[in-house]
């Protein structure tokens, strides 16, 4: 009686806020709705619209920004189509930067997560505060400082050969080196802090089973830890290869013209009265695309193994 009382009570209470569900999201709906999808779809808009002379766009429908990124008709646009390698090649070069940075990103955040959930309570917090503290500091200050670190006549390169290790300075900056750098230490806490609270949550009695069954350290991690802390791998990975795909600040400050990513691609449409508008939101939207594929692909994979 009394449990069916405490049950009565706890529905009723639960019942008393059905009808205020609704009001209590219209701030967050808003919030996503002004500040998210507003601005998506005039991007979306201005893609499809034409380039004014003096910057800034005209509103006449056109495909033009489209195929100007994928097709190149020549100087003034009256010559026979050709595939417009420059843009696919900065595209598919942001894809390969942002891959790599994921991959490293893993290699080297997962062990430094494992590390951290296996450490006593006392001292899990200091290790979580280590790798977080250096990102209170902006990411423009900190892309500045690591630029003047690996420059030639920098701090690094000093350093090393005072040591003896080179006897000349080692070019680092401008090249896909100082991009991958720059990257890996932009996001990196992207992907140890999912993987984190993966690790934390796994049952280690699973592990010593597997030990006690006579399997070595590498099954037991391919074979018991891997798949158990697999969901946080894949959020960890999809927090850092969005990011790095668009990431523009990394490429301009440490990659040079050379390194050019899509980011810095799209940034460059909308500066000054030279700026391309629909190219640069034609471009966004493909950036965009891109990334809701990645996303459908995770949501997907999260659907197979909730079953």
């Amino acid at each position: 009686m009394a449990g069916i009382t405490q049950h009565s009570s706890s529905g009723s209470t639960g019942g008393t806020f059905d009808p205020l569900r609704k009001r209590l999201l219209f701030p967050a709906w808003l919030m996503i709705g002004f500040f998210l999808v507003l601005p998506v779809l005039m991007m979306l808009v201005y893609s499809f619209l034409t380039k004014e002379f003096r910057g800034g766009v005209v509103w006449e429908f056109s495909t033009a920004a489209y195929d100007q990124f994928f097709f190149d008709r020549g100087l003034f646009g009256d010559e026979p189509a050709k595939i417009e390698w420059t843009y696919i090649a900065i595209f598919w070069r942001s894809m390969v930067q942002a891959f790599t940075a994921t991959v490293i990103c893993l290699l080297i955040g997962f062990p430094t997560a494992y590390f951290i959930a296996t450490r006593p309570d006392s001292t899990r917090n200091i290790w979580l505060f280590l790798v977080t503290v250096p990102y209170w500091v902006n990411l423009l200050i900190r892309t500045v400082s690591m630029k003047f670190l690996i420059r030639d006549n920098g701090p690094l390169n000093e350093w090393l050969m005072m040591v003896g290790v080179i006897d000349s300075p080692i070019h680092l900056i401008n090249t896909n080196f100082a991009v991958q750098l720059g990257l890996f230490y932009s996001y990196l806490p992207f992907m140890v802090l999912p993987i984190y609270a993966s690790v934390e949550r796994f049952n280690f009695s699973l592990a010593e089973a597997a030990a006690d069954l006579y399997a070595d350290k590498w099954v037991i991690l391919r074979r018991v830890i891997l798949p158990a802390v697999k969901p946080g791998i894949i959020a960890g990975c999809i927090l850092v290869f969005v990011p790095s795909l668009g990431a523009f600040l990394a490429p301009d400050l440490l990659g040079g013209a050379k390194n050019f990513m899509i980011g810095s691609l799209i940034e460059e449409q909308f500066k000054g009265a030279a700026g391309n508008w629909p190219f640069g939101a034609a471009a966004s939207m493909i950036l965009l695309s891109m990334v809701l594929l990645v996303l459908m692909f995770y949501a997907r994979n999260q659907a197979r193994t909730a079953r």
